[in-house]
């Protein structure tokens, strides 16, 4: 028999930290009056951090009095303190940060350190909590994480999160600054969620901004900035996919910058337009394919991560739009298939799972459900344990979202099935579309309280009015 007693050391050693007694590192961290001398064990600071298992190795390593000297100008003394804590005991709290920017900030001082096992927590934390901060400062926060090999799981995340949503960056007044190497990388990617003439208008966009002096009419350019632009351009004309521009887009847009472009391309793409039955040999890219795009009019690609969350009975950041394990095929789209009852069950019926998003008219708020099993016109009702309702009083603000699962003692009347009813869920009802279109709750019943909102009361019914709602097919990856 064997016994653990791991709680117990780290709370020994957290204090071993705090005593601060019998110490043989001083580190100076931080710079001019933001200077603090901080104090540690070399034999802690060797096991756990590969950058001090180096440097205390040394000969060289600078001492006085028999202790280790170290100078880190550019961490700051509360920095230091957060990695020397987790360093000891293996704990770090990021709520004594002020925001996101200081967390990648820290994530820069841990990777100085090499301390893997924190750079993976740091990036995971920035990707489940602050998925928004990308849209503050894209290219200094893409800048940050290019520049270190370790950031792999936060680069991967960004770009793919650009990739998805390119407005971010593309239409920043950032991008401009953006350097070369990180657009070349940008331009390559197949899911960039982008027209090909946008991408182009935004490469000479850029090209502009990095040749200020170069004067915006084409037409009156002399050959030494023909040569200018030449050269800038050069890297990112093979990225270009031409062959999926439209001839109107190409004639407008493209050909004006014919000079800068290999003139095998421009008679290539003129005979693929003007004489479409004639063979080229040449190899035609295929379109961009977006990655994460869902054919929503309501919801976003994060909202679907959070479904999917809920779906398995996770916490709302359980999945990001990186590792959806779900597929949402779009069934039914009420204003645009017609909004009864009886087209909700010719488009849904007998599909299996499915989740239904419904717009409150005049608001921001979003509420439905999810069916784990499939919609028909039993006239009766469908038990399971693992239907779900929920709402985001703001949509826009992933952090109203509520879920509320089926009450267990209600499991048997988790779903109703209605030829004259759209979606039912709950006994009570605790959200049903009527035989008329209407939108009803009779409070919360089978499902606990998700913030429906108040419209107006008829035979005990809260009737509220509604936008639009769809109907997603739900099936594992």
């Amino acid at each position: 028999m064997s016994f653990e007693y791991s709680q117990e050391i780290i709370n020994d050693l957290e204090k071993l930290l705090e005593v601060d007694e019998e110490y043989n590192v001083i580190i100076y961290a931080g710079e001019n009056k933001n200077i603090k001398e901080i104090h540690a064990l070399s034999n802690i600071l060797r096991i756990r951090s590969q950058y001090f298992r180096t440097a205390l190795s040394k000969e060289s390593v600078k001492k006085k009095d028999g202790k280790y000297i170290f100078n880190f100008p550019n961490i700051s003394p509360q920095f230091f303190e957060i990695i020397l804590r987790f360093i000891y005991c293996g704990k770090v709290d990021f709520t004594k940060l002020q925001g996101p920017d200081h967390i990648l900030k820290l994530l820069v001082a841990v990777d100085e350190l090499k301390i893997q096992t924190l750079i993976i927590c740091i990036q995971e934390y920035l990707i489940k909590h602050h998925h928004e901060f990308l849209q503050k400062n894209p290219v200094e926060i893409l800048e940050t994480v290019y520049q270190r090999e370790t950031f792999t799981d936060l680069w991967n995340y960004y770009v793919e999160k650009i990739c998805d949503k390119p407005d971010v960056l593309f239409k920043s007044d950032k991008f401009i600054n953006l350097k070369a190497p990180l657009l070349e990388l940008l331009l390559k990617r197949d899911d960039l969620s982008l027209d090909e003439i946008d991408i182009w208008d935004s490469l000479i966009k850029w090209c502009f901004s990095q040749n200020p002096s170069i004067q915006k009419d084409v037409k009156k350019w002399n050959k030494e900035e023909i040569t200018i632009m030449e050269r800038t351009i050069h890297r990112f004309i093979p990225l270009i996919r031409f062959y999926q521009l439209t001839s109107e887009d190409f004639l407008l847009k493209i050909y004006p910058y014919k000079f800068l472009l290999p003139d095998d391309l421009i008679d290539n793409v003129l005979t693929f337009h003007m004489a479409p039955s004639k063979k080229l040999n040449i190899n035609i890219e295929s379109p961009r394919k977006p990655k994460h795009v869902y054919d929503s009019v309501i919801v976003e690609s994060q909202h679907f991560a959070i479904f999917s969350s809920w779906i398995e009975k996770k916490n709302d950041s359980y999945y990001t739009e990186s590792n959806i394990p779900y597929k949402f095929n779009l069934l039914y789209r009420a204003n645009r298939d017609g909004n009864t009852p009886a087209t909700f069950h010719a488009k849904c019926d007998n599909k299996g799972a499915t989740i239904v998003i419904v717009k409150i008219q005049n608001s921001e708020q979003i509420l439905g459900g999810y069916n784990p099993l499939l919609w028909d016109q039993s006239n009766s009702y469908k038990n399971t344990t693992d239907s779900y309702m929920f709402s985001f009083t703001n949509r826009n603000d992933l952090k109203t979202a509520k879920v509320g699962y089926i009450i267990s003692a209600h499991y048997n009347y988790a779903i109703y099935c209605n030829q004259n009813h759209g979606p039912v869920f709950g006994g009570g009802y605790d959200l049903l579309q009527d035989n008329n279109g209407d939108w009803k709750s009779n409070n919360s019943y089978s499902y606990p309280k998700i913030d429906i909102p108040q419209g107006y009361s008829v035979s005990g019914y809260n009737i509220f009015y509604v936008e639009n709602y769809e109907v997603f097919q739900v099936t594992k990856k």
